[in-house]
C-alpha cells in the first residue's frame, strides 16, 4: 500500500505526463481506448482507469492530436480506434526533448543530495 502523501505525489506526476504516455503508445500503431487502459495498467506506477483515459482521448481529439475511426469488433460493439495526427507526432517529439532535459535536471538534484 502506498502512503497517502506518496499516492498524491504519484497522482500529480501522472497528471502531467499521462497524455504523452498515451501519445507514445499511439506512435507505432493505432489502438482502441480499452487497449490503451490495459497497456498503461501493465506498467508499474501508471495505473489508470477508463474514467481517466476516455476524457483524455476526447480532449486529445478536440486538440487535433489524435484522430479516430470506428471498426466492427468480432467480440462486441464497434470500437473507436485512435491514431496520432501530424500535430500529435510533433507534440510527442517536443515532449521527448523537454522530458529528457527535465529528467536530467531532476536527477542532478536528487542524485547530488543522495551523494551528500
Amino acid at each position: 500500500m502506498v502512503a497517502p502523501k506518496q499516492d498524491a505525489l504519484l497522482a500529480q506526476m501522472r497528471k502531467g505526463t499521462l497524455q504523452y504516455c498515451v501519445l507514445a503508445l499511439l506512435a507505432d500503431e493505432e489502438r482502441y481506448g480499452f487497449d490503451l487502459v490495459r497497456a498503461l495498467a501493465e506498467t508499474d506506477g501508471m495505473v489508470t482507469s477508463e474514467g481517466t483515459i476516455y476524457p483524455l482521448l476526447s480532449r486529445l481529439r478536440r486538440d487535433g492530436l489524435v484522430e479516430t475511426t470506428w471498426r466492427e469488433s468480432s467480440t462486441g460493439p464497434p470500437r473507436r480506434y485512435y491514431r496520432l495526427t501530424k500535430a500529435g507526432r510533433a507534440a510527442l517529439a517536443g515532449f521527448k526533448d523537454e522530458w529528457g532535459r527535465f529528467r536530467d535536471a531532476v536527477d542532478h538534484f536528487v542524485e547530488r543530495k543522495a551523494r551528500s
